[in-house]
């Protein structure tokens, strides 16, 4: 864990040990991932992969919660299905697993606490930060290629292998009964990173690159267009950092005490 991480995780040991009124939930989560990036510049809400994801959560009240979360999530994109013909020249493509680990605060709209609460209901929004492994590929002639040691871009050295990501969204609550909730959300994580697709800046001169595989991954445009589009120097992405998002249908249970009481 990054050491600038540890007091947040800290922080929630803490409040977690000395809030009052307080409850631990559990949940598991299944939904849809995507990104804003290279290869989608403009569309909030293109899903294109699985997102599956578990958490604990401490309800410091019945307004304050914090979540320590993990999910595992794929995201993809591909020049080939763009309706841009400047990207369908360019002709790239990539996948990659993303592992977050999170902390996140949420804020409920409404008092809630399932059961025993007289809020059956309540929209709520969320913030935090979180740090997410990732690993790009691309396949060529049937076989899969990692990027990051590629260099395509003809980087210094390879990119970091995790990224720093700030969480954000918005959901909703539904007490489905007794001390089970059923949750809908919405969130974005905005990264320190424009390597989540390996496309970030311009191209580089291939004489440099070290590998035939990187000389081919760094530049496909030849594989679509009539010659390779892929001048030194020239933009190859769009010098932005990348966003990605999970739209998750979550089922959580919540462990109650006779303290919970003083929520009504």
């Amino acid at each position: 864990m990054p050491k600038f991480l540890l007091p947040f995780f800290m922080g929630f040991i803490v409040l977690a040990c000395t809030a009052n009124a307080q409850t631990w939930e559990i949940g598991a989560s299944v939904g849809g991932s995507g990104y804003i990036g290279d290869f989608n510049p403009n569309n909030p809400l293109k899903f294109t992969d699985p997102v599956f994801g578990a958490f604990i959560k401490r309800n410091l009240t019945d307004v304050f919660s914090l979540k320590l979360g993990y999910t595992h999530a794929t995201i993809s994109g591909s020049d080939s299905q763009s309706s841009n013909l400047q990207m369908q020249n360019r002709n790239l493509s990539f996948f990659t697993n993303l592992d977050e680990l999170s902390l996140i605060g949420e804020i409920n709209f409404l008092p809630y606490i399932p059961q025993i609460g007289k809020n059956v209901i309540t929209p709520f929004v969320f913030a935090g930060i979180a740090i997410t492994a990732y690993n790009p590929m691309a396949t060529y002639n049937g076989a899969d290629y990692e990027l990051r040691a590629l260099t395509t871009e003809g980087q210094s050295k390879p990119y970091k292998e995790s990224a720093i990501a700030i969480p954000y969204g918005a959901g909703i609550k539904y007490n489905v009964g007794g001390q089970f909730t059923l949750i809908l959300d919405l969130g974005y994580r905005t990264t320190n990173t424009g390597y989540l697709d390996d496309v970030y800046g311009s191209y580089t001169d291939k004489s440099t690159l070290s590998t035939d595989i990187a000389k081919i991954l760094s530049d496909r445009s030849g594989e679509r267009a009539t010659g390779y589009i892929g001048s030194t120097g020239s933009q190859r992405g769009n010098f932005r950092n990348d966003t990605y998002m999970f739209l998750n249908l979550t089922v959580s249970f919540t462990f109650l005490s006779d303290k919970c009481y003083s929520f009504r």
